[in-house]
């Protein structure tokens, strides 16, 4: 299986540099459609629900202080399946000419990141978010 830094890698090949809180949401938004459409994980890494949205903690300590993001070290996209690949490029086809703004708005509104958030205060991190897409 792919890790979290394999996809990554592989939406940084298609776009880049994005910014950090875009590569995070494309991210999640692979790994929420590959659950839904595949029936089956990307990555076996936990997604957090943080204050601006879903987050991979394990992907925010490869890229953490950079606001622009090209290339990341140890992801490598021969570990995709055509399938993921082509679950990515559907995610990147609706999303990835949207602002990273607009992407962490849009999870902020979804009943997953709502339901990981409940209880949590808007200024502490979040709940885990990837057992509300499972």
């Amino acid at each position: 299986m792919a890790n979290v830094l394999d996809v990554a890698a592989y939406i940084l090949s298609k776009q880049s540099p994005i910014t950090a809180m875009k590569l995070q949401k494309l991210v999640y938004y692979s790994q929420a459609w590959s659950l839904v459409w595949d029936e089956k994980p990307l990555f076996e890494s936990e997604v957090q629900a943080w204050r601006n949205g879903p987050v991979v903690p394990e992907l925010y300590q490869a890229h953490k202080g950079q606001f622009q993001i090209e290339s990341l070290p140890g992801g490598d996209i021969d570990k995709l399946a055509d399938e993921e690949k082509e679950t990515i490029d559907s995610v990147l086809e609706v999303y990835g000419d949207k602002s990273s703004q607009w992407l962490s708005d849009l999870t902020l509104m979804e009943d997953p990141w709502n339901h990981a958030r409940k209880g949590i205060p808007l200024n502490s991190s979040g709940g885990i978010l990837r057992k509300s897409l499972d």
